[in-house]
């Protein structure tokens, strides 16, 4: 298996999800006592989420880097980052170690099931700001439907204030739902879980249209490329040696 580096801690329950998930889809495909090599950098999430209230995200992407090079000091092959929202700075890490881009796996597993308009749960960051909508439709022909400003605002809320924290409430997966409903009712084909913490309150097998937990899909993404070998380089081709004189040793 290759060594996978995974930046967490944004927050870490969903970073325990990624770290259970991944142990446990490495245990079904290899079986007996198999378990991820992982190196994990985990995060305090408060300092990060004050620079994202701030727009700072020139500052939260040096520290992501920074974060990024230690763990690829430290073996790490390829790049998991466990947030949607931090992959506004996937461009600044993508100068290092493989990327594994959380929207590959979305746009992937939307356009697989022949889907090509989805609604979109996530922070305000992501639902707001056009770095994950570009990727996947530049990427994968993939339209993201975003929900009205006041459920922005009520999905935004529940993830900050109750999921990261570990809060799962009855009365917010009703709301949730009702969010979803009304996107399904101007058009969305589809609901893409867009928040690392989500899964947490809603099973995107169990929605009215397909759901799709980008956690989990970030996951499957991220056991295909540690299972896969790494292509090894195609060697040289030798030049024909000569023919040796006469009694010479070969």
């Amino acid at each position: 298996m290759r060594t996978l580096g995974l930046l967490g801690g944004m927050s870490w329950e969903s970073t325990l999800v990624y770290y259970r998930a991944l142990n446990q889809g490495v245990a079904r495909r290899l079986g007996g006592l198999h378990s991820e090599p992982l190196l994990l950098h985990s995060f305090d999430f408060a300092p990060l989420a004050v620079l994202q209230e701030q727009g700072s995200w020139n500052t939260a992407a040096e520290r992501l880097l920074d974060a990024a090079r230690g763990l690829g000091a430290a073996g790490a092959e390829g790049l998991l980052i466990a947030s949607n929202t931090m992959h506004k700075l996937a461009p600044a890490l993508e100068a290092g170690l493989p990327l594994l881009h959380i929207g590959d796996a979305v746009g992937a597993a939307v356009a697989g099931a022949g889907l090509r308009r989805v609604g979109l749960l996530g922070t305000r960051f992501t639902m707001e700001q056009d770095f994950l909508r570009t990727h996947l439709v530049r990427r994968h022909g993939v339209e993201l439907l975003m929900p009205e400003a006041d459920d922005r605002e009520t999905v935004h809320r529940v993830i900050y204030g109750e999921l990261c924290r570990g809060i799962v409430r009855e009365a917010s997966r009703d709301e949730y739902l009702a969010v979803i409903g009304r996107l399904i009712d101007r058009g969305a084909e589809g609901i893409v879980l867009g928040c690392t913490e989500i899964g947490l309150l809603l099973d995107a097998d169990a929605l009215a249209v397909p759901g799709f937990d980008s956690t989990l899909l970030h996951v499957r993404q991220a056991l295909d490329w540690m299972l896969t070998p790494a292509t090894p380089a195609t060697p040289a081709t030798p030049a024909t040696p000569a023919t040796p004189a006469h009694g010479a040793v070969r």
